[in-house]
């Protein structure tokens, strides 16, 4: 009898462990990772999130005057990630390994983040997948032919026309636009332009919209404009409705303008409304769209701030 209990101890025992081992080598793959989100950096928060009408050359700290290049972001990544749900291409496709010369997709939320520094694979990315654009004319469109007045649905034939080189590409700075401003106050806007003459200008309302294709001077230099803009936001979480015409438009042309950057004065006349304004101000080439940029990480000639209406 003693023999068989311990026997029967001894089986027991091993069972245990076996069971033991095996919920070790069964058990449930760990869950994916979300995302990291990126630390924010240690300065004092933008007034564009704590105070909806800052000013944007007091909402950020001074740049370094000895500063030679744009800097960089603190992990840049080099492939394509995910990112909240969203495919990320760093570089617009443009670094290797991206998913999109890999030829491959993915798909959202599968887990991929954005790699750690080191941890990229030394492998080449392989040949990269043929492009397929949709088109490139108005042949296999359904829709009218853009007349040049400013009416959608409709397909623009004209051709996009030149582009400068990277350096002589336009660039665009409000530096300069109150805080604050009681409703019907005039304010004016300061406007930097670079690598713009503000010479060509073909009237919207008289067919001369998307009717033009861009062009150069002797100099390289993109002929065009700019418009400045102010409407009301509704919500500062939600993207705001395009269709309605803003509170304030204007598009200058006054023919000055080059290489080298210039100021020009816009002067709001006031806003009949209180809460908070979005003024914007961009380029456009002679037939009013934003110039085009010789690379995809380049960016456009634009600027926004906004101004809160007492």
């Amino acid at each position: 009898m003693i023999a068989v209990l311990a026997t029967l101890g001894v089986f027991g025992a091993i069972v245990a462990v076996t069971q033991v081992s095996n919920a070790g080598t069964w058990r449930r793959p760990p869950k994916a990772k979300s995302c990291p989100t990126a630390s924010a950096p240690a300065t004092t928060p933008s007034a564009a999130s704590s105070d909806a009408g800052a000013d944007p050359a007091a909402a950020a700290p001074a740049p370094s005057t000895t500063a030679s290049n744009p800097g960089t972001a603190a992990s840049p990544a080099t492939q394509s990630y995910h990112d909240h749900g969203a495919l990320q291409h760093p570089g617009d496709g443009q670094q290797p390994g991206t998913l999109g010369q890999r030829g491959r997709g993915g798909r959202p939320g599968d887990g991929t983040c954005t790699p750690s520094p080191g941890t990229s694979s030394p492998a080449a990315p392989g040949n990269p997948a043929p492009l397929e654009p949709l088109g490139a004319d108005c042949s296999g469109s359904d829709l009218p032919a853009h007349d040049g007045f400013q009416n959608g649905e409709r397909c623009v034939s004209t051709a996009f026309g030149e582009v400068a080189a990277p350096e002589d590409n336009p660039s665009l700075l409000i530096v300069s636009a109150p805080q604050t401003v009681r409703r019907n106050q005039q304010f004016t806007l300061r406007v930097s332009t670079r690598n713009l003459v503000r010479d060509r200008f073909l009237p919207a309302a008289q067919g001369g919209y998307y009717k033009e294709s861009s062009f150069l001077n002797e100099d390289g230099i993109v002929r065009g404009h700019f418009h400045s803009a102010c409407r009301m936001l509704t919500s500062s979480r939600t993207a705001p409705d395009p269709a309605p015409a803003p509170a304030f438009f204007v598009a200058t042309e006054d023919g000055r303008g080059g290489v080298e950057p210039d100021t020009v004065t816009v002067t709001v006349p006031g806003l009949t409304q209180r809460g908070v304004a979005q003024c914007a101000v961009w380029a456009g080439d002679g037939s009013h769209r934003v110039p085009m940029m010789a690379r995809a990480n380049q960016i456009p000639a634009f600027d926004v701030v906004r101004i809160t209406v007492r």
